[in-house]
This record gives C-alpha cells, structure tokens and sequence, in this order.
C-alpha cells in the first residue's frame, strides 16, 4: 500500500510539472505577443500624440491601478490558493462586486479632486471614465481565479490577444480622431469588458452570488491584508508619477511615464511569466510536502534573475539608443530616468517572484508589513532624488532603495517561513559576475557606433554574447542538461531539464 501509495504521489507530481512547465511556456508566448504588440502601439501613439497626454493618462491610471487592487480584496488569490470554486465562488463574486462598485463609486466622485492634486485637473473625466473597469473586474473574478488555478494559460493566450486588437485598433483610431488621452482610456475599458466576457465564456463559469459568512471570513481574513500589501505595492510603484507630476508637470511626467514603461519590459517579458504559474505551483507543492523542501524556490530565483538581469542592463547601459529608437527623439530625456529604472526592473521580477512564494505561504502579513516599510523608505528619498537630479534622480531612488532597502527586508521576510537566506544570496552572484564584463564590453562597442539603431543592435548583441560565454558553465552545472540514469536499464542519456513544478 505505501508503495502504491508513493507512485501515486510521483504520478501527481510529476502531472503538476508537466502543467507547470506549459503554463510558464504559454504565458511566456503571451507575454511576448503583449509587449511586441503594445511597444508597436507606444511607437505610433508617441508620433501621434503629446507629452501632456501621457501625462494626464498616468494620473488616470495610477488613481485606477491603485483602486482596482483594492477593489478586489486579494479574493482572486484566495481562490487560486484554496480552490473549491464551486463552494467559495459566489460569496466571492458577492464580495467582489461589492468592494469593486463602492470605490468606482468613491473615484467618480472624487476624481476632480485628486486629478488637481496630482498637477493636472484634465485628467477628471479620463479617470472617471477608467473607474468603470473596476466593476468588470470585480465581475469576473471567479472565472479568473479558475484560470489562474487551473494553468489554463493557453486560454489566457487567447483572451490577451483579443484584448490587444481591440485596443490597438481602438487607440490609433481615436488618437487620429483627436481624442488625446480619452483615447487611451476608452480603448481601456472596451478592453476590460472583453476580457471579462471572454473569461466567463472560456470557463464556462456562471455569473453566481450567494452568501456563506464562514467562507466571506477566512476569504477576508486572508484576502484583506494582503489586498492592502497589493495597494501599499502599487502606491509605492506609482509614488514616483505622482511626486514627478507635482514637482515637474504633467509634460515631464508623461516622458517619465514612457521610460517607465520601457524599465518594465524584465518584468512583463520575465516576471508576468513567471508570476502567474508560481503562485499556484507553490500552493499545490507545498500542500503536498509542507513547504519543507526549497529547491524549487531557489531553482525558480536562480533563473529568473538570470534572465532578467541582462535585459535590465541593456536598458541601463544603453538607455539613449533605447529610447531614440523606440520613441524618436523628442523623447530622449526619458533616458536619463531609464538607467535606474532599467536596473530596478531586474530586482522588481525576482521581488515578485519571493511574493509568488509568500502569498502561497500565507505570508500576507509579512507582505504587508515589508511593503509599507518600502513606501517608508522610498518617499523622502524620491522627493529629494527628483529635487536634485529631476527625471535621472526618480530612476535611480528606485534602484537605490530596491537595492540597499527592500533585498535584505525581503530576505527576513523569507528567513522567517524558513527559507536559507544563504542559498537565495547565492542565485545572485553568478549573474552578477557575468554582468559586469557583458556592460562594460557593450558600452564601449555602442560608444563607437554613432547610428542609434546600430549602436543599439551592436551593444545589446555584445552584452549577450559575452555574458550567455561567461555564463554558460554555470548553467551546465546547475544540472539544466543532466545525465540520468535509466531506472531499469542503468544506461545512462541525456535529458535537457527546464525548470520543475514552480518557476
């Protein structure tokens, strides 16, 4: 019996790797199409239209993002952590949709107000208009807990790509049409409503509300902090649009904005991937052996800040030719905020990875707690990093902070559910070492390219060539080709190994 009872557990196993491996696999092909396609669109739409637009949508969508987080009170992942959506499903949805219309509620009302506060009164009607994506999220926040759950990332593949046509198509038509930034938030929201349609129609989930007081309860008492730590994470990753908007404008915030977004592209390419397999993985695995085994953990952080510290470092080191190309040159005073930005991008995926294991953990009160103590920290130095050094000063605060701040409270963080701070310091350093020498040798071959398109493929080529030669070994030594053994024959092959179960 314990024998069978073994090979069940290993079947169950080695099931969940399988659906982990292919949902990391099509979210990565999802995150991919995404950023092509709305890079393609950030392209046109700089051509089209002004500074000040970006800069009265980012007070639109920083008011919007911060609220739609809160809006719905970390229900979503109570569900992908517990399941049973049948049962918890409609207290949830009744949840949901009630927190979701009280602050749509409570932003349009008070949409002048905070508009004028963050510099720009022109962005009330956009911020109003934006506050109605909150119910459709609320709505579907069972068919998205099921996605999520259920690794149905091929799915989810489908559904962002029909939210990505119409919001390309929507944008640019309206843009030519002369609708400023309105164009960027009704393209928003038609979005918003086909994702939720099409979330309901690929789970074949019912729209059903019912009240249980025990499930609204364990479903708050785990949802609520760590929807506040969510909230203290997005105010903390849109304090500095608004510090920027109130110290210098809504034009330099709308060229802060664009560099931003370019600093984000490690963690949509990288993170998102990543981020929205790990979560789940984490909380099947660790049902299973009590969380007591990490190597999937370090595995998973090994990996990702490898990954992601080049493309970060590209950004930094040749944020100039970055920013010409992309964006043309009207915009390059965005790349003296894309050097820190670009290398913050790097800490913010493996952050969000550790956050990924926390929450499966039910750590949400150490999320809240490391991130109001990240807020804590940045403030007083964004405010005076933009004082002294304006757009370039904003950029690097993050990376500073992120840095000599956040990594060591993360670790503690993590020390405190038993994970070795040793084994997670030592994913770092084989990148880090790799890195130096691959920046160096792709500054000075950049330097020498006076075409910034050239100079920019001819860098970002040398940085990778040299750090993928430096880092080769270690990748063979982690065991990502192995040899095996086979269990019956004793002969050995060769198995190319991806990253097992959580990532």
């Amino acid at each position: 019996m314990a024998a069978m009872a073994a090979v069940r557990q290993m079947t169950r196993s080695e099931e969940l790797g399988g659906r982990v491996r292919r949902g990391v696999a099509w979210s990565l092909l999802n995150n991919l199409t995404l950023r092509v396609g709305t890079f393609a669109v950030s392209i046109a739409l700089a051509r089209i239209l002004a500074p000040e637009d970006f800069g009265v949508y980012a007070i639109a969508l920083t008011v919007q993002t911060i609220l739609i987080n809160l809006a719905e009170l970390g229900l979503a992942a109570d569900l992908v952590r517990h399941g049973n959506l049948e049962t918890r499903g409609p207290t949830i949805a009744t949840l949901s949709l009630a927190s979701s219309t009280l602050l749509t509620v409570v932003m349009v009302t008070t949409a002048n107000t905070v508009a004028t506060a963050m510099g720009s009164a022109g962005a009330t009607p956009v911020i109003q208009l934006m506050a109605t994506t909150m119910i459709l999220a609320g709505v579907g926040v069972v068919p998205f807990a099921k996605l999520q759950r259920e690794f149905m990332q091929k799915q989810l593949f489908a559904i962002d790509a029909v939210s990505l046509v119409i919001t390309t198509g929507l944008t640019i038509t309206l843009a030519l049409a002369g609708f400023g930034a309105m164009s960027l938030a009704i393209s928003r929201v038609a979005a918003q409503l086909a994702i939720t349609l099409l979330q309901f129609a690929v789970t074949r989930q019912r729209l059903r509300f019912g009240w249980n007081a025990d499930v609204a309860r364990s479903g708050l008492k785990f949802g609520f902090p760590l929807s506040c730590a969510g909230l203290l994470a997005l105010l903390l990753l849109n304090l500095d649009y608004v510090l920027v908007g109130r110290l210098m404008g809504p034009v330099s915030l709308g060229i802060y904005f664009l560099a931003f977004n370019i600093s984000s592209w490690p963690t949509t390419i990288v993170g998102t991937a990543i981020r929205s397999v790990a979560m789940p993985a984490f909380a099947r695995r660790g049902h299973a052996d009590g969380y007591s085994n990490h190597i999937d953990l370090v595995r998973a952080t090994s990996l990702t800040w490898a990954i992601a510290l080049p493309i970060g470092t590209v950004l930094a080191v040749l944020s100039t030719q970055t920013i010409h190309v992309v964006y043309g040159a009207r915009w390059l005073p965005a790349a003296t905020a894309l050097v820190g930005l670009g290398l913050f991008g790097t800490l913010r995926v493996v952050f969000d990875l550790w956050v990924a294991y926390l929450t499966a953990r039910g750590a949400a009160g150490a999320l809240l707690w490391t991130q109001a103590a990240w807020i804590i920290a940045l403030c007083p130095v964004m405010y005076f990093a933009i004082r002294v050094d304006g757009l370039a000063g904003a950029g690097w605060a993050h990376a500073v902070v992120a840095a000599l701040f956040m990594l060591p409270l993360y670790l503690f963080a993590m020390r405190r559910v038993g994970v070795s701070v040793g084994s997670l310091l030592r994913c770092f350093a084989p990148a880090l070492i790799a890195i130096v020498p691959a920046a160096l040798a792709s500054w000075f071959v950049a330097e020498h390219v006076a075409q910034p398109f050239v100079s920019l493929f001819i860098g970002g080529v040398t940085l990778f060539a040299v750090y993928s030669a430096l880092l080769g070994p270690w990748f063979r030594n982690q065991g990502f080709i192995t040899l095996n053994r086979e269990p019956h024959t004793g002969r050995a092959r060769t198995r190319r190994r991806t990253l097992k179960e959580p990532t």
